[in-house]
């Protein structure tokens, strides 16, 4: 393992503090694991985003019919008259 030190603001602190109190972990562990789900979160992004520029590279969008249909799962439309 690498220990390696950072600085953050001195309320980041006490509210890490807090949280690993509250957790009954140490402040180590509790900011270990926030880097660890950052790390894996962007991780996960940038891939997905990679993945999207491969397709559209390739020119795979999804047809008007396609969006018209996700769209109508979520968003009801409503008659004016």
């Amino acid at each position: 393992m690498t220990a390696f030190t950072i600085r953050v603001p001195d309320d980041v602190a006490e509210r890490l503090n807090q949280l690993a109190q509250k957790l009954d972990r140490s402040r180590s562990y509790m900011a270990a694991q926030a880097i660890e789900d950052f790390v894996a979160r962007e991780e996960w992004q940038l891939a997905e985003i990679e993945a999207g520029i491969v397709e559209a590279d390739r020119g795979d969008f999804a047809s008007d019919d396609d969006v018209a249909r996700v769209v109508s799962k979520y968003v009801k439309t409503t008659s004016l008259a």
